[in-house]
């Protein structure tokens, strides 16, 4: 998401003292209130919860706006060769029942008729999407601390962060319930372990790069790895 301010101070209200119609950063909230609550805000305002503490996003940058869309273009280029996946962008997740309810840059998820591990719940996915992607503002964002957390906490089976400030990829991978950042390998292109074809380029990703990102995107869906996941997405299908 847009860069997420943090708050400078905690409320100490509780959800049923709110009768304002506001969210600010540092407000204290279960997840069902923030979601009034945020129904009522204008379709411009952006705001997440995360560990149970609301955070409000400012103004988008280019900085931000470039990488996003780049990194939009790969998802959606992958979903167009893998039926049974669905990718969205910038749209609200209800990740864990209490605590947090995000609005990821990216994820690309298994769609819940074919085996995936959220779930539709009104018109929004509930539960970790499988694949998420953050731009960030730079290494020290609440995308690689708390939000990581959120994540992890939901299950989260990837998860991408691109700092850019201090340009930088971060690459996590779920093992044994912890997302765990993973070294950039030799080649330079990160592989999905849950999405296979889904071959990300490290140095494309951090010049914007879309052809770059794109090539390296079309050697994955030509891996037989890619054809076999297809058809399995296939034999899931209800």
């Amino acid at each position: 998401m847009s860069t997420l301010t943090r708050p400078s101070s905690i409320s100490s209200e509780t959800p049923r003292e709110i009768r304002r119609q506001e969210l600010h950063s540092g407000d204290r909230l279960d997840r069902a209130t923030f979601h009034a609550l945020y129904q009522r805000t204008p379709e411009t305002f952006k705001a997440e919860l995360v560990g149970g503490v609301v955070y409000v996003a400012s103004p988008v940058s280019l900085r931000h706006c470039d990488p996003h869309a780049v990194l939009i273009a790969w998802l959606v280029n992958y979903q167009a060769r893998t039926v049974g996946t669905r990718v969205a962008d910038n749209g609200t997740v209800f990740l864990t029942p209490d605590r947090d309810e995000v609005q990821p840059d990216g994820m690309l998820f298994i769609r819940p008729e074919s085996g995936g591990q959220g779930r539709y719940e009104q018109e929004y996915l509930a539960g970790g999407p499988e694949f998420v992607i953050e731009i960030a503002t730079s290494s020290a964002a609440i995308d690689l601390h708390d939000k990581r957390d959120a994540y992890e906490r939901a299950g989260v089976r990837e998860y991408v962060a691109l700092s850019t400030k201090e340009p930088e990829l971060f690459w996590h991978e779920n093992r044994d319930g912890r997302l765990v950042r993973l070294a950039t390998p030799s080649d330079g292109v990160f592989r999905s372990n849950v999405f296979p074809g889904l071959w990300l380029n490290a140095a494309a990703a951090i010049a914007n790069d879309a052809k770059g990102l794109l090539d390296t995107l079309g050697l994955g869906l030509a891996d037989s790895a890619h054809a076999a996941f297809v058809a399995e997405l296939a034999r899931r299908r209800v």
